[in-house]
């Protein structure tokens, strides 16, 4: 008896596990990218149930190219009168330790703990690719910058102004009272975002990934 005889019973009652273990790893896979989306979504919701529609225009994942023939991808941008924000969005569980200066931040869940990039140093890029986009539109001064971590999470060190659990990240914008960028401005910047920003595909997002490994790769060979 081969090989064969033996194997083909077992594979005929079995054969079901192949796509089942399949369909495990590729929810593995896409983990990640799905939890992202999640806060991404949760960061929307915010703002449109407590930011005036009127007075304030949002955009969600906002791929952009930057001057170095790359891309950035922005998770919100919210544009107003009083000011345009760019919000980087943080699906994080568990204990979060950090400090603006510092260069990774760190994430504990029980006993294990995971070093993250300082969000602030990462969305400090996604202003800067703003402001260039902008530059003959605003002056930079009005452009901020905001962090926004899930509920799921406790700040276990004093946290810059700017970063925040949940929905208070609203309450922070509503703080800009001044009307620093007039109705015919806010409508050049909504028109040259809507210009600039890439199409929504798998396309964009592959090469905005791949554009991310360069970059890491150039880093780990110039270090």
């Amino acid at each position: 008896m081969d090989a064969t005889q033996i194997l083909a019973p077992l594979f005929s009652q079995l054969w079901w596990m192949i796509p089942l273990f399949l369909i495990v790893g590729a929810i593995k896979a896409f983990k990640p990218f799905l939890k992202g989306k999640m806060g991404e979504f949760a960061v929307s919701t915010h703002a449109k149930l407590y930011l005036d529609k009127e007075k304030y225009i949002l955009f969600n994942d906002c791929t952009l190219p930057d001057e170095q023939n790359t891309t950035t991808q922005i998770d919100h941008i919210v544009l107003s009168p009083y000011g345009i924000f760019v919000v980087e969005t943080k699906n994080y569980k568990g204990w979060i330790f950090g400090g603006e200066r510092q260069k990774t931040w760190t994430q504990k869940i029980y006993k294990n703990s995971y070093k993250f990039q300082n969000p602030l140093h990462q969305n400090y890029k996604h202003q800067k690719v703003l402001e260039t986009i902008l530059a003959d539109i605003v002056d930079p001064a009005v452009i901020h910058s905001i962090v926004v971590f899930m509920p799921d999470c406790e700040f276990k060190t004093q946290m810059p102004a700017n970063v925040f659990r949940g929905a208070a990240w609203t309450d922070y914008v509503k703080g800009f009272r001044d009307e620093v960028i007039s109705s015919t401005k806010l409508k050049r910047i909504q028109l040259r975002i809507e210009k600039e920003v890439l199409e929504k595909s798998w396309k964009t997002n592959r090469q905005h990934v791949q554009n991310l490994k360069n970059s890491h790769s150039a880093k780990k060979i110039n270090n």
